[in-house]
């Protein structure tokens, strides 16, 4: 028996009067998750990213178990080792327009399709030795007797068997839990959760997922801005987008258009640096009262740690004899960080410790403490703020600021005798940024390169 993709090729040359078949969909070409009518508008990323993406025809047909239609298997037929859109499209829609005669001739995927294939062949071989014959003009309809009853309509646009809103976003969910760590995680669903609020409240929820377009995320996002803020009207657009990517990537839906909706314009929030005055009555301060807050901020400070990753470390993962920490950063393997002497010194003795109790508990160093790790590092933050309440400092000073505020000082002091490029590599090692452009931007933002008084260029 021939090959599906033989058949295709067969049947797009030949001429038959069409069999109405309802039990399948129209089939329809992918193509990387991009309107084909807008291509030139695109940008040369756009463009290549699309290209680097499956491009593939894709039906549905009734499945005779359940009744309801079924997508079925995509047809790429080597479209994809064409590298141009125009070759790419042109191969594929040869072969939607094939399968579309193929399905009126009644081609069934759930059956053996021998006859069909026997009657092609001969028919093609037929064609060469004999001219087509001309249509016979259709007979005009006869009147029904009137013992009979009339023949019930079939419907021309039978209901494909998608997934509801619900089904959608509830796979989507269970996928990406297993998929991301819980903190991020939380997040994530927190915001699917607010929109999926939202389209209940418009009355929008109990449809197909497909019924959901880019005017309709649109709409909610706009509500986010009026309510709060473009920055999380940018990160509900992230990670809807990245619910919509799996469902693509699952051929639940057939493209992700959330992708297109531009991100806005947002200014950054940051932390100020301290002046050295703030720093000296700050330390005198926790010295005195609050001497576990005292040393929690001497590891942002002295290891350049973010508060959260602070808030990860167990007693296990402070080797004093070495002078290594293995810190756990977001999304990334261990991190192994040396620890200064500056700080070795007010660090307790933990080795009649448990190693998995954690560093900084509740109220002291090497407690248990079941809070989430945002739950902690949001404990530490109201605690520090009580701090700033007595030194009548703004929102603008946070922990995260004593992190600035060091990476400021240990850049200019390596700064007086080094070249900009030295003073960056060997911050960088200390720092633990990635790459290059990622400190050098950090450093940009925090003003740490400041310019010599230019006064006497004004005499």
């Amino acid at each position: 028996m021939s090959s599906f993709f033989l058949l295709l090729q067969r049947v797009h040359d030949k001429v038959h009067d069409p069999i109405m078949k309802l039990d399948y969909s129209e089939p329809n070409i992918y193509t990387g998750g991009v309107d084909i009518n807008s291509w030139s508008k695109l940008s040369k990323e756009d463009k290549k990213e699309a290209l680097s993406k499956s491009w593939y025809v894709y039906y549905s047909f009734r499945d005779p178990k359940t009744g309801k239609l079924k997508r079925q298997t995509n047809i790429k037929a080597g479209a994809n080792q064409f590298k141009t859109k125009r070759e790419r499209y042109s191969f594929l829609r040869t072969m939607r327009e094939a399968l579309s005669k193929l399905l009126e001739l009644g081609f069934n995927p759930y059956k053996d399709n021998s006859d069909l294939e026997a009657k092609l062949f001969s028919d093609q071989e037929n064609t060469a030795e004999t001219q087509p014959k001309p249509k016979q003009q259709p007979k005009p309809p006869q009147p029904i007797p009137a013992h009979q009853s009339e023949p019930s309509p079939v419907p021309v646009e039978p209901e494909e068997d998608i997934m509801s809103i619900d089904e959608a976003f509830k796979f989507g969910l269970s996928m990406k839990e297993h998929m991301m760590n819980k903190n991020s995680y939380v997040q994530y669903k927190s915001r699917i959760g607010l929109f999926e609020k939202w389209l209940r409240e418009e009355e929008l929820f109990d449809k197909p997922i497909t019924s959901i377009t880019k005017k309709t995320v649109n709409q909610y996002l706009n509500t986010i801005v009026k309510k709060t803020s473009a920055r999380n009207r940018n990160n509900s657009r992230t990670d809807i987008a990245s619910l919509f990517q799996l469902l693509e990537e699952n051929e639940i839906v057939t493209s992700n258009f959330v992708q297109s909706i531009a991100k806005l314009k947002t200014v950054p929030k940051r932390n100020k640096t301290y002046t050295p005055d703030q720093e000296k009555k700050i330390n005198t301060h926790l010295e005195k009262h609050d001497p576990t807050l005292h040393l929690f901020i001497k590891f942002i400070s002295l290891n350049f740690l973010r508060p959260i990753e602070v808030c990860r470390l167990k007693i296990r993962d402070v080797d004093l004899k070495d002078k290594k920490l293995y810190v756990k950063a977001k999304n990334q393997p261990v991190k192994i960080k040396i620890i200064p002497d500056i700080l070795i010194k007010d660090i307790p003795d933990l080795s009649k410790l448990p190693g998995d109790a954690l560093l900084f508990g509740r109220f002291g160093i090497g407690e248990a403490w079941s809070a989430s790790e945002t739950n902690r590092r949001n404990e530490f933050s109201k605690r520090f703020k009580e701090v700033k309440d007595h030194f009548g400092l703004g929102e603008d000073f946070g922990l995260y600021s004593f992190r600035h505020t060091f990476i400021t000082k240990l850049y200019r002091k390596l700064r007086e005798k080094s070249s900009p490029n030295e003073t960056k590599s060997k911050l960088m090692l200390i720092t633990g940024h990635s790459t290059m452009d990622a400190l050098e931007k950090y450093l940009r933002d925090i003003d740490a390169e400041l310019p010599e008084d230019y006064s006497h260029l004004f005499k």
